[in-house]
């Protein structure tokens, strides 16, 4: 896989990031097989890239409540 650019990429702030600006993650769409997250504090910081199919699964488990956090 080619590296991702974090200054290319359109990112948008998780719908669960808390509105004062604290504990924001950003996502991109740019790509349909990955998902670049970032932290929205840090944006020059590292992007975790995760395989879509993973992300879909992520982002289920938090909507259910099965992370137990």
């Amino acid at each position: 896989m080619r590296s991702i650019d974090p200054g290319a990429v359109t990112w948008r702030k998780s719908s669960y990031s808390n509105p004062d600006g604290g504990a924001c993650l950003e996502v991109s769409d740019d790509w349909l097989s990955v998902v670049p997250v970032r932290d929205s504090k840090t944006p020059g910081g590292p992007v975790l890239v995760l395989a879509s199919g993973g992300w879909a699964s992520f982002v289920t488990a938090v909507k259910n409540r099965e992370l137990g956090v």
